[in-house]
């Protein structure tokens, strides 16, 4: 008989059925026992009365792996209003009969997040841990789905690398066969590339990042959404994509998992870096925002504009790297941005140059990046791009305070296991 999942159930009433997964929970009472049944669509209710499939389901252990079999009855105080009777049980995979780190059948996981990492294959079955993997992959897939619909074409590039891409000083180096490479900071220099082919690209892949952060919004690796286009007038034209891909990543996470998402303007407001100073309260020679500076324009986004989302524009290019365009206007300032949702840096994005003479002026060893500036020297048109965090995303989006909370497997400053 071939398995169905939980949330089938209701089409089979008065049939026979079959289904499969976790013990999620036994509950034994003196005439019935109920045992829970966990698959990867929700839980089953089955009811056992007689004593020869009761004896067996006191044996049983918390995510012990069962195959059951029985007849779907309906009953509106049950999960989905039915429920299974007259089961069959079969043992797949035992559980040891210890208790567990944490009890999975709890509304919220009792251990903390260090406890969680450490037994991170069982915390992940828990629902609001299994939920923000599945917010993320949804938002992955809105992502690819609304570049896709502008003609944006996936593209997979490397990350080992024989140079850094933004400085040396961040970069995870390795013996690539005796000499030095590096783990990839980013697709950044790619990406342009591939412009020159497709003119419209994006990707979705990890970077590494050698950074020493031990903040609740760092990672060592994480997802990366880069997207780059070619024939912009200027980074207004990248904001205004991001602005389109944010909302379909947003509308995607509704659409397939329920959660409730924040409404992305049409416009989303935008201050100069030098008006955002002023509106946070920092000096107007500060050189960058600090995480209560982004704090402050959230807010105040949120209060004027009533927006979870603004852009910061114009940062200063003594702050940005090197293959940045300038302000034409302004040199000082640079034609890129963040966008910042609910008072956190989401995106980094902006303007490229694109003229091979000017990337010789400015690049700090053009010798080592030869290969990256030939496809300059051979025509790139005016291009542009953005990269957007997916595990912060995800984090903002469903309120997280720390960001290892929606990730499977972080990589930190202290953690390389599980």
């Amino acid at each position: 008989m071939q398995r169905i999942l939980s949330t089938e159930l209701p089409a089979h009433v008065g049939t026979t059925v079959t289904i499969a997964g976790w013990v999620h929970r036994r509950r034994l009472l003196k005439s019935v026992a109920f045992l829970i049944v966990r698959d990867a669509a929700g839980l089953s209710q089955v009811v056992v009365t007689e004593p020869g499939p009761r004896a067996a389901i006191e044996a049983l252990s918390e995510e012990t792996v069962v195959e059951v079999t029985a007849e779907v009855t309906a009953n509106a105080a049950a999960p989905a209003g039915v429920e299974l009777t007259t089961p069959s049980v079969r043992v797949l995979s035992s559980a040891p009969p210890v208790p567990l780190p944490f009890e999975l059948h709890r509304p919220a996981l009792g251990a903390g997040l260090a406890t969680q990492l450490d037994h991170a294959a069982l915390a992940l079955r828990h629902p609001t841990r299994a939920t923000a993997l599945r917010v993320a992959a949804a938002a992955a897939a809105g992502f690819r789905a609304t570049l896709e619909a502008q003609r944006f074409v996936e593209i997979h590039t490397p990350k080992i690398v024989g140079t850094a891409t933004e400085s040396g000083a961040t970069v995870f180096t390795l013996d690539y066969f005796g000499r030095p490479a590096y783990l990839a900071q980013s697709p950044q220099f790619y990406k342009q590339l591939m412009v020159g082919v497709f003119e419209r690209v994006y990707e979705v892949g990890p970077v590494f990042r050698a950074e020493p952060h031990d903040t609740s919004r760092h990672l060592a690796q994480y997802t990366s959404l880069d997207a780059e286009l070619g024939f912009v007038t200027d980074h207004r034209d990248v904001m205004a994509v991001l602005t389109t891909v944010v909302a379909g990543m947003t509308a995607t996470v509704a659409e397939r998992t329920g959660i409730a998402v924040p409404p992305v303007p049409s416009e989303i407001p935008a201050v100069h870096f030098s008006e955002a100073l002023r509106i946070a309260g920092a000096p107007a020679d500060e050189p960058d925002l600090a995480p209560a500076h982004e704090r402050a324009l959230g807010e105040w986004a949120r209060r004027e504009h009533g927006s979870d989302f603004v852009f910061v524009t114009g940062y200063p290019m003594a702050k940005r790297p090197f293959y940045t365009h300038p302000q034409p206007s302004d040199p000082r300032w640079s034609n890129s941005f963040d966008l910042l949702f609910r008072g956190l840096e989401l995106t980094t994005g902006g303007q490229r140059l694109h003229r091979y003479e000017d990337y010789l002026a400015v690049a700090p060893d053009p010798g080592a990046i030869a290969g990256y500036l030939d496809g300059f020297k051979y025509g790139m048109p005016p291009h542009g791009g953005f990269a957007i965090g997916l595990e912060r995303f995800v984090a903002r989006l469903l309120e997280a305070s720390n960001v290892r909370e929606v990730t499977a497997f972080p990589r930190d400053l202290h953690r390389v296991t599980p």
